[in-house]
């Protein structure tokens, strides 16, 4: 009986060593929550914390306790915690392609700005060597996101190499035939 006496003894001294802590740390709480002005603002890992705990302890306790915020409003936070903790978002994808890796959008940026006059098809096959895969829609689509133009075509921006023959011949005897007819 000597030993349930000591247990009695031990266990009583360590729960009036843990009331004394919590009466301690209630009492810095409410000094200083009364230094603060205005609203507490929470993070996300914050609010689960505070709210596994404030579960743990029940409704009647938190009452008692809670000065952050009233206890519903931290119970509400247990359940919106546990609703996002199984509603499946983790293995949720997002819709569409996967985006273009950063260091591959980044290498196509400085190609096409310190080669103004490759187009989509030469960087496409500078990647290609450097072991990339990808398409030149795919290069495209990143330089016009980044607000760059294509390179002009090695034809240059005259109208007799952009137009075809047959159609720049048929212009210029229609502008002919009408510098001839007039006086």
């Amino acid at each position: 009986m000597l030993w349930a006496r000591l247990l009695a003894y031990v266990t009583g001294r360590v729960n009036q060593e843990l009331l004394l802590r919590n009466e301690y740390l209630a009492a810095e709480n409410r000094i200083l929550r009364g230094k603060i002005k205005g609203r507490l603002l929470l993070s996300g890992g914050e609010k689960a914390t505070l709210a596994e705990i404030a579960h743990r302890l029940g409704r009647e306790a938190l009452e008692n306790v809670a000065t952050t915020a009233n206890p519903d409003t931290i119970l509400g936070w247990y359940r919106k915690f546990i609703a996002t903790k199984f509603d499946g978002s983790r293995f949720r994808r997002r819709a569409g392609r996967p985006r273009i890796n950063e260091e591959i959008e980044r290498l196509v940026m400085q190609m096409a700005k310190e080669n103004p006059s490759w187009g989509y098809d030469r960087i496409v096959g500078a990647l290609a060597n450097l072991g990339f895969q990808l398409s030149d829609q795919t290069v495209g689509n990143i330089l016009c996101r980044h607000g760059l133009s294509p390179a002009l075509k090695e034809n240059g921006p005259f109208p007799e190499k952009t137009l075809s023959v047959h159609t720049w011949k048929f212009w210029s005897e229609r502008i002919s035939s009408q510098w001839k007819s007039s006086p």
